[in-house]
């Protein structure tokens, strides 16, 4: 039991070795960058791509900065500021592999589903659907998700 305990800590400190390499190598672009110098910036970016993978953060789907009065018509403007994120970086939704909803009321489940679906034309990511009260602006829904370009085919 003892030498199984020990490979697994070598094997999970090759894992963080590799980790820390792989970080020295990594290429960045930023998207709707900020830098932390401009204290009137809010303090983040709208997206990092590090090498083959992209960050979305947060994104509310405000119209002419106002919450829609349906939610739908809110799910497809938060999903298509996502799309232009993911496009914007070169890829396309059916390189998205992970989203996390954050809903303000989750009765609206079922409104943003049927927007969500029809952005994918693969495989889903995979995907939290929480419930998280108050969101910024009264929004319904804030979305994040992480981007990875699929090798070509």
């Amino acid at each position: 039991m003892r030498e199984i305990k020990t490979l697994a800590l070598i094997m999970i400190g090759m894992l963080f070795v590799g980790c820390a390499v792989a970080d020295d190598d990594d290429a960045r672009a930023y998207f709707g960058g900020r830098s932390a110098s401009d204290e009137n910036a809010p303090p983040f970016s709208g997206a990092v791509l590090a090498n083959d993978t992209l960050y979305v953060s947060g994104v509310l789907g405000l119209i002419d900065g106002k919450v829609p009065d349906d939610p739908a018509d809110e799910a497809r403007a938060v999903m298509d500021a996502i799309k232009a994120q993911v496009e914007g970086a070169g890829m396309t939704m059916d390189d998205v592999v992970f989203v996390q909803i954050f809903c303000s009321d989750v009765s609206h489940y079922a409104a943003f589903n049927a927007v969500y679906r029809t952005y994918f034309t693969r495989e889903y990511p995979a995907r939290a659907f929480l419930g998280a009260g108050t969101l910024l602006f009264n929004a319904r829904f804030e979305v994040l998700a992480t981007a990875v370009k699929r090798p070509a085919e």
